[in-house]
């Protein structure tokens, strides 16, 4: 692949694909951040980003994402409530996903008709299209979109990449590594780290361990490291009895995401990340370590 006639066609691309003002749905992750970066340079003022926190991203995520990219002339929406009042209730992972999609279709719609667009950019990658056309999982920008937009348009320059071409546009581009090594984080965000209806004060627990996770396995530069709640079960704190939660912890090694390997991270990384998570939050009982290489397994839970 060569990067750098990748970004003049893509250019010319969003350039003739669309003519009046856009919005371009920002998340921070490498895949939006890229596609942010060449919309920017085609359509210079007539591009609004629109990053929505959904309440469902990473420990301080939202308010470092504001800052890397004010001089787009981000604009933030809060719709954290919004987002758990939707999956109240939700169990099934896909209709999760459905959920999750068609609220940010819906808040894009709002700001769209707000700065008078009738276009919707979005970071969609080859990956994310294969996965849902075949039925393996819906992702939310693409098998999770409703069947009823408003946009006249949707434009997708990244459609035909995979993730390690990504980054070489990133780089080509002069993204900061922060930008262009960042770990991959799923569109739902949280909530397909949930196993069951996602609530507020799970969210709370898988964040903070997420956290911890990301934490104590950066050194070793895995594709992806997380945590997941998966239920609950019985365990002991001090002399008591605990009926808490469950956390995975998994970290993967992988090219494109389409096949992945559960790393083999030492013993004590292990021992130190389970009484991390045991000790800091204390509605956890116990921490289990997924060893499922993709297939059979996806990356995330849900």
């Amino acid at each position: 692949m060569n990067a750098e006639r990748f970004i003049e066609n893509a250019i010319a691309e969003i350039k003739r694909d669309i003519k009046g003002r856009a919005i371009i749905g920002l998340s921070g992750g490498v895949d939006s951040s890229v596609c942010a970066m060449l919309a920017h340079r085609a359509l210079g003022d007539r591009l609004v980003p629109v990053y929505v926190d959904s309440g469902l991203m990473r420990q301080s995520e939202s308010d470092r994402i504001e800052e890397l990219f004010k001089d787009l002339g981000l604009v933030r929406v809060n719709a954290q409530d919004r987002f758990l009042e939707a999956l109240k209730g939700v169990v099934d992972p896909e209709e999760k996903r459905m959920v999750v999609g068609e609220t940010f279709i819906r808040v894009f719609e709002e700001e769209a008709r707000r700065i008078g667009g009738d276009c919707l950019i979005q970071g969609t990658i080859y990956p994310d299209r294969i996965e849902s056309d075949g039925g393996i999982k819906a992702h939310h920008n693409v098998g999770g979109l409703p069947s009823r937009i408003e946009f006249k348009t949707i434009v997708e320059p990244l459609r035909d990449l995979y993730k390690d071409e990504v980054r070489q546009v990133a780089r080509a581009l002069g993204l900061s590594p922060e930008i262009s090594e960042r770990m991959p984080f799923p569109g739902p965000g949280l909530s397909v780290r949930i196993v069951g209806e996602v609530t507020r004060d799970k969210l709370d627990v898988v964040r903070k361990a997420n956290a911890i996770v990301e934490e104590e396995v950066e050194e070793f530069s895995p594709w992806q490291a997380f945590a997941a709640i998966l239920g609950k079960a019985t365990g002991v704190k001090g002399d008591n009895r605990v009926y808490g939660y469950v956390v995975a912890v998994r970290a993967v090694t992988s090219r494109d995401a389409m096949t992945a390997e559960a790393m083999e991270l030492p013993w004590q990384v292990l021992r130190r990340i389970s009484g991390r998570i045991t000790g800091e939050i204390p509605t956890v009982s116990r921490v289990v370590y997924d060893l499922t290489p993709k297939p059979p397994g996806t990356i995330e839970f849900e």
